[in-house]
């Protein structure tokens, strides 16, 4: 049966339908609230909250397509809530290990020699960027998802994993990558990109 479909019924009062929509999608729920709370109970916690607010809101959608994207952006602010509350709040510090792949102009990871952490790696973007870039590879989201979820303008996001990208690459490649006008650029070459100073 479609999402949409689901979603109608859902609206209506059938709770079975609303059950099936967050099966489908409960393995990405839980990686994406696991990535903001860093722990399994605070993770279910989190997806917990969200069944409750999407049983309370689901009236309020008005375009059934978009339930997964609107859904995810509940859970991701309810993350952020719990976070808050703890005082504790600390973006996408996921510690899992993440897989290189190769590095081109729209996907920052890729395999190294030195097989540099991923998570030193992305140390170096401020939490804007890095918030970006994970829910954009890390969970595989749209930019319309993840401006929904961060509350800023699409063209922002593609702007923030730009630069992330570009960042990145330098870091990654150190005196390899050299820039047109045949000078060595990277990390050794420009410390700001060590010390995070450059700001979206």
């Amino acid at each position: 049966m479609s999402v949409s479909r689901l979603v109608k019924q859902a609206q209506k009062g059938n709770k079975e339908a609303l059950l099936q929509l967050i099966i489908v999608e409960q393995d990405a729920y839980y990686r994406l609230a696991y990535s903001y709370m860093r722990n399994e109970h605070d993770a279910m916690d989190a997806m917990e909250d969200m069944i409750v607010a999407l049983y309370e809101k689901l009236d309020q959608l008005q375009k059934s397509e978009s339930f997964y994207s609107w859904s995810k952006t509940i859970l991701v602010n309810r993350c952020k809530t719990i976070l808050h509350n703890k005082e504790r709040f600390i973006l996408l510090e996921d510690e899992r290990e993440l897989s290189f792949v190769e590095i081109t102009d729209d996907n920052p990871y890729r395999y190294t020699e030195s097989e540099m952490d991923m998570q030193v790696l992305l140390s170096h973007l401020n939490a804007r960027q890095r918030e970006a870039i994970e829910l954009r590879y890390v969970h595989d989201l749209p930019y319309q998802t993840i401006a929904d979820i961060t509350g800023a303008p699409v063209g922002t996001i593609k702007s923030r994993i730009s630069q992330s990208i570009q960042k990145l690459k330098a870091i990654i490649g150190g005196d390899r990558y050299k820039n047109n006008r045949g000078e060595t650029t990277g990390a050794q070459a420009d410390s700001k990109y060590r010390t995070g100073s450059v700001r979206t």
